[in-house]
C-alpha cells in the first residue's frame, strides 16, 4: 500500500512538474529498491514490508535533520531549506508522530509489560517500541526516556 502511494505520488509530481517532489520521491524509491535487492540477496521475501519502509523513511528524516544542523553551522541556509523541504515530503508518507507525553506513556507501559528492571533490558524495550510503533516514535527521544525509566 505504501509502495503504491509512493509510486502514485511520483506520477502526480511528474505531471505537476514539481521538481523537488519528483527528486525526493525518486530518491525514496531508489533506496527502497536497494533494500528489496538486499533482502533478496539474504533469501528473504521479494519485497521489504511496510514496517521496514516506515523505518527507512524515519531514518531518511533523521539524516536530513542532522544535515540541516550541519548546513546551518556552515552558513548554508539554502541547503538547509532544501533538506527541510525534503523532510516535509517524506513525512507525508509517515504516520502521525506521537507527542513526547505519548512516547513517555508508550515507554512506561512497555517497561511494565516486558518486566524490564534494569539498563540491561533497554535493548529489548527499544526493539519492541521499534516493532510496534515504526515511524511513529522519535527513537532518539524514546531511547532517552527508556534509559531514564530503567536507571
Amino acid at each position: 500500500m505504501l509502495r503504491e502511494r509512493l509510486n502514485d505520488a511520483l506520477k502526480e509530481a511528474m505531471k505537476a512538474k514539481d521538481s523537488r517532489r519528483v527528486s525526493t520521491l525518486r530518491l525514496i524509491l531508489a533506496a527502497l529498491k536497494d533494500r528489496d535487492i538486499a533482502a533478496r540477496g539474504k533469501g528473504e521475501s521479494e519485497e521489504v514490508g511496510e514496517d521496514q519502509i516506515l523505518q527507512m523513511l524515519s531514518t531518511m528524516v533523521r539524516q536530513r535533520r542532522e544535515s540541516i544542523a550541519q548546513y546551518e553551522q556552515g552558513g548554508r541556509v539554502d541547503l538547509a531549506e532544501q533538506e527541510q523541504e525534503e523532510i516535509a515530503i517524506i513525512e507525508d508518507f509517515l504516520p502521525q508522530q506521537l507527542s513526547e507525553d505519548e512516547t513517555r506513556d508508550v515507554a512506561q507501559s512497555l517497561v511494565g509489560e516486558l518486566n524490564a528492571s534494569g539498563i540491561k533490558d533497554m535493548g529489548r524495550v527499544m526493539g519492541e517500541i521499534k516493532k510496534r510503533y515504526a515511524g511513529q516514535v522519535d527513537m532518539g527521544k524514546a531511547s532517552a526516556l527508556v534509559k531514564d525509566l530503567l536507571s
